[in-house]
């Protein structure tokens, strides 16, 4: 998708996959398999998730591969 001109972000669960791949942009997530956004049932956390997924979009400075840990 990248070299057709659309921009990714992956929502990673493991650094060391990440690292190995070094997919263009990718944001480390500290939750459980299964959960990108974090906990069933906890909206504004997921928002944040995404929220800090599509900031990495906004960064025109940072060079390719992005890997950035969520706080």
């Amino acid at each position: 998708m990248e070299r057709q001109g659309i921009t990714t972000v992956a929502i990673q669960l493991l650094r060391e996959v990440a690292q190995r791949v070094r997919p263009p942009r990718a944001l480390w997530v500290p939750f459980a398999h299964g959960y990108p956004l974090g906990r069933p049932g906890e909206p504004l956390l997921q928002h944040a998730v995404i929220e800090a997924a599509l900031r990495l979009l906004e960064v025109h400075t940072l060079r390719p591969p992005v890997l950035v840990d969520f706080e």
